[in-house]
């Protein structure tokens, strides 16, 4: 079974996987929340394939929920908040390496859509919505926030400045990549479980954005 915890505000409830980053999606209540989780684990399969671990849809939709967390008004407005007590038990080297990986994959599934989407994206209901150099910017940008929670001090790359990317990138995985007690690098920063479930849910959810509001995606 797939181990997740579930963060509850007052207005939405976050699913999120435990040892999946990234794959974590939110409802109004908590079935919903795991069902749209659920619905979502064809499209976090290739993340998990592109890092090399085994990822069994068959599976992945049975849900053990081992945490519920009190969300905050971050919850409310749209993205997972909470720390679990999971994310600050020590960590070993493998699974460091394993959140590594996948966060990884989650940005060269990234870079991937990105490439092949249009610029201009379908507005929303209505006409709301960032184009796609605009997401690319804001991901970008959020990350030069995301960096400091892990004691880290580097300016977001531009969005075409391919190997400022790369290497911003890289200082992201050294940091979450090693062993450590699993409490926060910094003080009111970020514990490496939780950097890389936050970092990759935020990579993956405008992803998946793009694909959904892009022209050129089928059905």
């Amino acid at each position: 079974m797939t181990d997740v915890y579930l963060e509850r505000g007052s207005k939405r409830v976050f699913a999120g996987a435990f040892d999946w980053p990234g794959w974590c999606r939110s409802g109004k209540d908590e079935s919903i929340a795991l069902a749209a989780l659920g619905a979502y684990a064809p499209r976090y399969a290739p993340v998990a394939r592109k890092a090399r671990i085994a990822f069994e849809l068959a599976s992945a939709g049975a849900f053990r929920v081992v945490e519920r967390l009190p969300g905050s008004a971050t919850t409310d407005f749209g993205a997972p908040d909470a720390v679990a007590k999971r994310d600050t038990t020590p960590l070993a080297a493998p699974e460091a390496k394993r959140l590594a990986s996948l966060l990884s994959a989650a940005w060269a599934i990234f870079d991937e859509v990105i490439a092949r989407a249009p610029a201009e994206l379908r507005k929303g209901p209505r006409g709301g919505g960032r184009d796609r150099d605009q997401i690319t910017d804001h991901v970008l940008s959020a990350e030069g926030a995301y960096v400091r929670k892990l004691g880290l001090h580097l300016e977001p790359p531009a969005r075409d400045d391919h190997p400022a990317i790369a290497e911003f990138r890289a200082a992201i995985i050294d940091a979450l990549a090693q062993p450590s007690s699993g409490r926060a690098l910094v003080v009111k920063g970020w514990p490496q479980r939780y950097a890389a479930r936050r970092i990759a849910w935020h990579v993956l959810d405008h992803a998946w954005e793009i694909e959904d509001r892009s022209e050129t995606r089928q059905g």
